[in-house]
């Protein structure tokens, strides 16, 4: 029931689903299952061509018919539907279904047994051959972690498993299964490995807000030491190189340069590894990132611009910078550097402007350096083609699917020959979709690559398909057990608990919902 639109009263009705909600009709949201078996009954007469003591002039197919139960009845019945079989535009028979759920419990004594399934299906169906196709689904985040770290509650990375000749209720899957990875990633919890790039990014949302509105909220410094001092030192060091006061100058430089870059954790240097080229103004950035008001913030670009005007620094910045303050670098080699005004959002936007090379080029490193996609393919997130605040959108993207590659190589030690079509499918979707940290994107795995996180845990979902006929002919019965409720009006106490009691010896059962849906047909000819 995922598709929905507004009918003419208003009404969101699941499409293309006819389906009867008693928040239109009475008030409530569901029958007692004597009603809709009436109204089944009554939709089925009206397309059935025999009933010509209807006198109907014209049958018309209606949409299939799917009504809401309250589970009071022995089976407990959620749903009842019905929907036409056709032959062209011609209707030549009803299709009716019924979904019954129960739960939860932690007694799998009291599940059915698959021979008796098999059975049960083949009578009510008249069939001597059937087919069986298995699923389950795990969750593999908390078994994932490592060193007690997990990710955030609002993460979540699953498998679904799908396999053919199901041998017994609540198999395990078979190696050779198909299987899909699902991943859902909220970038931020302080537990992840890329939690101060996350951190150094808030800095740059925060500048681009304020460049928006007008009124920046500074967000908590990521250094101890004032921004100013850091500046200031930073500046005076390279006063003296270019005094000749340091005699090791390439050394140190590079020792500093590592130092700024020291909010990359230690954890995942080997994946994040640190940039050894920043130039001046991404240094600069790096002691800036911790300004913590708009008069800070003045402070230090004021001083950096009085050291480029005096000729006391000669930093080098890569070509290609396109930042205000790179311009005032490239004037200060021939020995004139144009006046700025550090008034109104000036100094917000230069701040952004450097952060925003820094970060974009931070980005591309990894990418390019683990080898998961090319320069070309990352044109659109580092385009300076677009306004500064739709650059900064990018760059989030750019943050979230880092966020993903990391997450699944430190937790699920995903090598390349993984990461790369993965990386190739958020690249794809962020080309043509905005920001969503709720998306959930997929990735056809080996269940080899990850069983050891899911091989002793309980299935959230595990469900068993027993098929027989062919075409309109073909019939299913589903059983299927999950950790949640299999249908939405049912009542979900206990969702996801492990029951403590001893259960068939066993300190630790899952606590399951039992759903199983069934079909029969009726042919009018």
């Amino acid at each position: 029931m995922a598709w929905v639109e507004k009918d003419h009263n208003d009404h969101l009705v699941p499409t293309p689903l006819l389906c009867i909600n008693f928040v239109i009709l009475a008030d409530i949201q569901f029958f007692p299952v004597h009603i809709p078996r009436q109204l089944i009954s009554l939709y089925t007469m009206v397309q059935n061509p025999n009933m010509t003591h209807l006198k109907i002039n014209e049958l018309v197919v209606l949409p299939p018919l799917w009504i809401r139960c309250d589970g009071s009845d022995p089976e407990h019945t959620y749903w009842l539907g019905a929907e036409p079989l056709k032959a062209g535009n011609k209707i030549t028979g009803i299709s009716f279904h019924m979904v019954k759920c129960d739960g939860p419990t932690a007694d799998k004594t009291c599940f059915v047994n698959l021979e008796e399934l098999k059975t049960a299906h083949k009578v009510k169906h008249h069939s001597s051959i059937v087919t069986t196709k298995g699923f389950a689904q795990y969750e593999l985040i908390s078994a994932a972690a490592m060193d007690d770290t997990t990710l955030g509650s609002e993460s979540n990375i699953s498998i679904d498993i799908t396999w053919h000749t199901v041998d017994k209720i609540l198999q395990a899957p078979p190696l050779c299964s198909a299987a899909m990875l699902n991943i859902m990633m909220e970038s931020g919890d302080p537990r992840s490995p890329v939690y101060p790039l996350y951190r150094e990014l808030q800095f740059l949302l925060a500048l681009a807000e304020g460049l928006k509105t007008g009124v920046t909220e500074w967000p908590e410094p990521l250094e101890t030491q004032p921004a100013f001092e850091l500046v200031q030192e930073f500046l005076l060091d390279l006063k003296k190189k270019l005094d000749g006061w340091c005699s090791s100058g390439n050394k140190n430089e590079t020792e500093s340069i590592k130092s700024d870059t020291a909010a990359v954790d230690s954890s995942i240097k080997s994946i994040f590894s640190e940039r050894g080229d920043l130039d001046f103004v991404e240094q600069l950035w790096c002691k800036m990132r911790s300004v913590c008001s708009y008069q800070e913030l003045v402070e230090c670009l004021t001083l950096v611009i009085k050291f480029l005007e005096h000729g006391e620094i000669q930093p080098w910045i890569h070509q290609g910078s396109s930042s205000l303050l790179s311009k005032l670098v490239q004037q200060s080699y021939h020995g004139k550097v144009e006046a700025v005004s550090l008034s109104g959002i000036t100094p917000i936007q230069m701040l952004l402007e450097i952060g925003l090379d820094k970060m974009k080029k931070d980005y591309v490193s990894f990418f390019i350096g683990q080898e998961l996609t090319t320069l070309t393919y990352l044109d659109y997130f580092v385009s300076t083609s677009v306004d500064l605040q739709e650059q900064v959108h990018r760059v989030q993207k750019l943050h979230h699917m880092l966020e993903i590659m990391v997450s699944c190589t430190v937790f699920l030690q995903f090598k390349h020959e993984n990461l790369f079509p993965l990386t190739q499918t958020c690249l794809k979707y962020y080309k043509e979709n905005p920001l969503n940290e709720k998306q959930v994107f997929q990735l056809p795995i080996r269940p080899a690559l990850v069983k050891k996180f899911y091989q002793n845990d309980h299935p959230e979902i595990w469900k068993v398909d027993i098929t027989s006929g062919h075409g309109q002919k073909e019939v299913k019965t589903t059983w299927q057990v999950s950790a949640k409720p299999p249908v939405e009006h049912m009542p979900s106490n206990n969702i996801g608990l492990f029951c403590d009691s001893t259960v068939n010896g066993s300190s630790e059962e899952r606590m399951y919902f039992v759903a199983m849906a069934e079909c029969s047909q009726v042919h009018f000819t």
